[in-house]
């Protein structure tokens, strides 16, 4: 049988198949998370997610200039107060660890583009990403708490707000509060397909946000839906959202490649603290080659069609594609 086209020619040297390769993972797809603490000093390793650490706003500045020399462009506060209570009233103080690593980050990184996360989850002392009434989340009432955590994020220097509570509304809550303050060139990065996933539980051992009662269920995505998901991101485009965010990545790779027939905004996709502690554990236990997995998982993330990927991966793929 005489074969007329062999797929194989085009493999059979590195050379080749570099000259052939379709989807190319770069350093500036990138988004670092990381997690701020209240005071000075402070360095923390979080058990459950091994390399990544919590650290005081002074530690955290010395970290992103490492991740900004690594050619990584930005990175993603998380925020973890002092003191919580029922309305996570300190996510919005000025005086907050978010609050005050952005303007550590703005005077002493400036080229790096800092984006917030914004929700009350992490703040408060039930664990829910807004306010209790009822034993249920008044939806309502936390967006105007959104709305101020942003702006207190915009008036510290964020570049970026990125509300991840899936509240109805919270975009354009968010963005007539920042348009309303002259804050009207601060882009939203909005979760717009946040599944309630089993793959958080490490991030909830690092944020220490894990819910106190219940669970996420009644305003997080059932992963099961599909077609709510083009829903959820439409709703978020006529809100004013700049860039819309599929979370977790892996499991929702067919979400992410429906959004990218469906918007032509920007698209980012989380790869989430339980894809990250996963591959790390494999490794640990030479299940894995950690390397090849890790390369192998963030491009299948950008085949889909993410144009920025925020992975825990980011310094060590960074490294290595520099």
């Amino acid at each position: 049988m005489e074969l007329l086209f062999r797929p194989r020619r085009l493999r059979r040297r590195d050379a080749l198949r570099k000259m052939v390769r379709e989807t190319f993972l770069r350093r500036e797809d990138l988004i670092y998370p990381m997690f701020a603490v209240p005071g000075k000093g402070v360095l923390e390793e979080v058990g459950s997610m091994p390399g990544v650490c919590r650290f005081s706003p002074d530690l955290l500045a010395e970290e992103a200039k490492s991740v900004a020399g690594l050619g990584i462009p930005a990175v993603l506060l998380f925020g973890l107060p002092q003191k919580k209570d029922d309305t996570g009233s300190e996510a919005a103080s000025p005086k907050g660890a978010v609050q005050q690593a952005v303007r550590r980050l703005k005077k002493e990184v400036p080229g790096l583009v800092v984006i917030t996360d914004v929700c009350l989850c992490g703040y408060t002392s039930h664990g829910h990403c807004g306010v209790i009434e009822r034993n249920e989340i008044d939806n309502d009432a936390t967006l105007e708490l959104l709305a101020q955590v942003a702006l207190s994020h915009a008036e510290a220097g964020a570049d970026i707000v990125a509300p991840s509570d899936m509240m109805d509304g919270r975009v354009a809550a968010i963005r007539e509060a920042l348009d309303e303050r002259g804050f009207e060139m601060v882009p939203i990065l909005s979760y717009a397909v946040k599944y309630a996933s089993s793959f958080y539980g490490p991030f909830r051992d690092a944020a220490a946000s894990a819910p106190q009662f219940g669970d996420r269920k009644s305003y997080q995505m059932d992963p099961a839906n599909a077609r709510e998901a083009l829903r959820e991101a439409m709703l978020d485009v006529e809100e004013g959202a700049d860039i819309l965010m599929v979370k977790p990545a892996l499991p929702f790779l067919d979400i992410l490649a429906q959004l990218r027939q469906e918007f032509n905004l920007p698209l980012a996709a989380y790869q989430v603290s339980g894809e990250y502690s996963m591959i790390k554990a494999a490794a640990q236990k030479g299940w894995l080659n950690e390397e090849a997995v890790m390369l192998e998982s963030l491009i299948s993330i950008k085949r889909a069609g993410a144009d920025l990927i925020l992975t825990y991966f980011a310094k060590e793929a960074a490294g290595l594609l520099a």
